[in-house]
């Protein structure tokens, strides 16, 4: 009997390891949306991790030594900058960041806002699947990296996505819509990428996962929870849906934003739709429920800003739409930048640092939120040519925090 006990004893032990070993293996043999990420942004993946072998592709290979060269530049002459002015200048973190009009561009939302615990991003570009780098076909691996590098080329550039670009672009190749991006984001930022999932919102604005039966007009979207170097767990939503009065009112999104509020809201290159009446009801909920909004002159045209609610903190330089966008130039933007303070980096529709402009407003602490966002008229869209344009002291009217003390490092970010 001790024989057969000590039998069972020894079958048990080895039955355990044999358990424990295949545990291990399953384990080492998961893809993990980290891993996903890395590979897909040119770094190399978790050890074991069954994404290692497309490594070893020439075509990857390639792929990484462009983005280390890439986001190596971006990172000396735009990205480090800004958090620099962001460190200075955006003293009051909130728990929510709002991007809207923002496409898959985590990128400068993390710049400028790297202490949010939530960040809320919504464009029209589609979320697409979760990407799967296993269910490539063999002989794809560079195709797909090259549809990542094509994807990204205006933004590592400009600062900023070409709507029209997008719209081919996220939806070719074996990998497409927005999610790819944003991994690639992620991962280039240091960030860790805990879960990734589909989601969907009811017209309440509430969250369903995307394997749940959709409702009429369901705003689609992902979420992604990722962690920094300190180990905190954050939430990126990004949700496909038109901003227009029309889609808002169809959708429920800005009922999901609206228990995130009071938060820091960012505006880059937003072809001045919010210039627009038919973009009213986004820019009054943006004007009620941010605490800070900072913008390019593509943003909210200031005369939709309550004076009375807001002080403004002028940066670089208001030289006026580009060529594409005309009649949208603002006399009262002209007249507030006429004390700006300098700008060492570019940003939107006039990329180069000596042209750009950013638009620090800031609510004052005793503002009424329950004051119409509208209430100082319509915006201003009478666009002059360049030799008639005056840059008068801004008027009283116009209420500026005390400007710090002036710089005159202005550095040109040439085009690479």
């Amino acid at each position: 009997m001790r024989v057969v006990s000590r039998l069972w004893l020894v079958f048990g032990l080895v039955f355990a390891c044999l358990i424990v070993s295949m545990s291990s293996a399953v384990q080492a043999q998961t893809v993990t949306p980290d891993d996903t990420a890395r590979v897909l942004a040119g770094m190399a993946p978790s050890a074991g991790s069954p994404l290692s072998a497309l490594t070893q592709d020439p075509a990857w290979r390639r792929h990484a030594a462009f983005f280390d060269n890439a986001f190596d530049q971006l990172e000396q002459r735009q990205l480090s900058k800004i958090r620099s002015w962001a460190d200075t200048n955006l003293a009051t973190p909130q728990q929510a960041m709002f991007y809207f009009f923002s496409g898959p561009d985590f990128l400068y939302a993390d710049a400028f806002h790297p202490k949010a615990a939530t960040y809320v991003m919504a464009a029209l570009e589609p979320t697409g699947p979760i990407p799967d780098l296993t269910r490539l076909p063999r002989g794809t691996v560079g195709p797909a990296l090259a549809y990542v590098e094509r994807s990204l080329q205006s933004i590592l550039s400009f600062s900023f996505f070409i709507t029209k670009n997008m719209k081919v672009d996220l939806h070719e190749g074996e990998i497409n819509g927005t999610l790819p991006i944003l991994y690639v984001f992620l991962a280039r930022t240091g960030k860790t990428i805990r879960s990734a999932d589909l989601i969907w919102l009811d017209a309440s604005g509430v969250v369903h996962a995307a394997n749940e039966p959709a409702t009429r007009n369901a705003t689609t979207g992902a979420r992604i929870v990722f962690a920094g170097a300190d180990g905190v767990e954050k939430t990126l939503y990004y949700f496909s849906t038109d901003l227009s009065d029309s889609g808002v009112k169809a959708s429920g999104f800005l009922k999901f934003c609206e228990p995130f509020a009071p938060g820091n809201s960012l505006l880059k290159s937003a072809s001045y739709l919010l210039h627009e009446n038919s973009f009213s009801q986004v820019r009054s909920w943006l004007l009620k429920n941010s605490a800070t909004i900072v913008q390019d002159d593509s943003g909210i045209p200031l005369a939709s800003y309550d004076t009375r609610a807001w002080r403004f903190f002028p940066f670089g330089r208001y030289a006026g739409p580009i060529d594409k966008f005309p009649n949208m130039y603002q006399n009262s933007y002209a007249r507030l930048f006429a004390r700006a303070q300098p700008l060492d980096f570019g940003i939107g529709y006039r990329w180069r640092t000596r042209e750009s402009n950013v638009l620090l407003s800031v609510r004052a602490p005793s503002a009424d939120t329950t004051v119409s966002a509208e209430a100082t008229g319509p915006a201003e869209t009478s666009y002059q040519p360049a030799r008639a344009r005056r840059q008068p002291r801004p008027p009283e009217s116009i209420p500026m925090y005390p400007p710090p003390p002036r710089r005159d490092d202005f550095i040109f970010w040439p085009r690479w």
